[in-house]
């Protein structure tokens, strides 16, 4: 498995389509598997099933007002919000090298935030909470709340994607863009049960987290750090912007690429 890092959080257009990229390539053999992992520009990911809902016009245009850019995300679920105080974690593998079921996928990239986490001396437990947010079997939450991870998958009939949002720090601006959304697009929300890391463990780095996920998936999936071919970034930015439901489909000219070292 390859492991790649860049990211481009000045336009996340860009990011939510090099994941759809990736997806294909791996499917077709273009590209190994790949695990990829970095810190996003500020996004409110809608699932597809938001933009059937009444509200969804205002609930568009309150992310706009918290300044986080709203994009149609591949994976299914509500609506997810996330910024540079989260880790992105996405699984991108051949349908007939992919564990046997949806389960399996989620069951795996949750054990590994867990993991993660516990080497960092953060305790997190896995299931639902009551009025969370993207709600799911296997999100993950601190003892007693808040959510702090969650994860969704796509699959094609070559590939399958599982991605994880791990939101770091600064829960309370992800509390209050989401809140916001949800009440719009007139879903159900518990804005106590959104937070981050930091709400139980206030000196946690996310510098320290992206780390130790990178470690993990080397150990677990003998991922190598690999840089990302260029011919699939400029494919990437040469797509039509089927993600983007609010602003123009022209590319920031200065959009400026990220990459971790580890």
């Amino acid at each position: 498995m390859e492991l790649i890092t860049v990211a481009h959080p000045d336009d996340p257009k860009i990011d939510m389509a090099l994941t759809g990229v990736l997806l294909e390539a791996v499917g077709t053999g273009e590209a190994l598997d790949v695990a990829r992992v970095f810190r996003p520009g500020a996004t409110a990911a809608f699932g597809r099933q938001d933009r059937m809902l009444p509200g969804f016009d205002r609930a568009r245009r309150a992310a706009i007002a918290h300044a986080h850019e709203p994009l149609v995300r591949l994976g299914g679920g509500h609506a997810a919000v996330y910024n540079e105080d989260a880790v992105l974690v996405e699984i991108v593998r051949r349908k007939d090298e992919a564990a046997a079921g949806l389960d399996d996928r989620y069951r795996d990239l949750a054990d590994l935030l867990q993991k993660t986490l516990t080497s960092c001396s953060i305790t997190t437990e896995l299931g639902e909470l009551p009025g969370e947010y993207c709600p799911g079997r296997f999100s993950l939450h601190l003892p007693n709340g808040p959510k702090v991870a969650g994860i969704a998958q796509r699959v094609t009939t070559k590939a399958s994607l599982v991605t994880a949002v791990l939101v770091v720090r600064n829960g309370h601006r992800s509390r209050e863009v989401i809140s916001d959304i949800y009440r719009e697009l007139g879903l159900p929300i518990d804005p106590s049960v959104a937070g981050a890391v930091s709400d139980q463990y206030p000196d946690v780095s996310i510098e320290r987290i992206l780390g130790t996920v990178l470690v993990h998936l080397r150990d677990r999936y003998e991922a190598t750090p690999t840089a990302l071919p260029v011919e699939l970034l400029e494919r990437a930015i040469s797509l039509p912007c089927k993600h983007t439901i609010a602003r123009s489909c022209a590319r920031k000219p200065t959009s400026r690429a990220t990459q971790t070292r580890n």
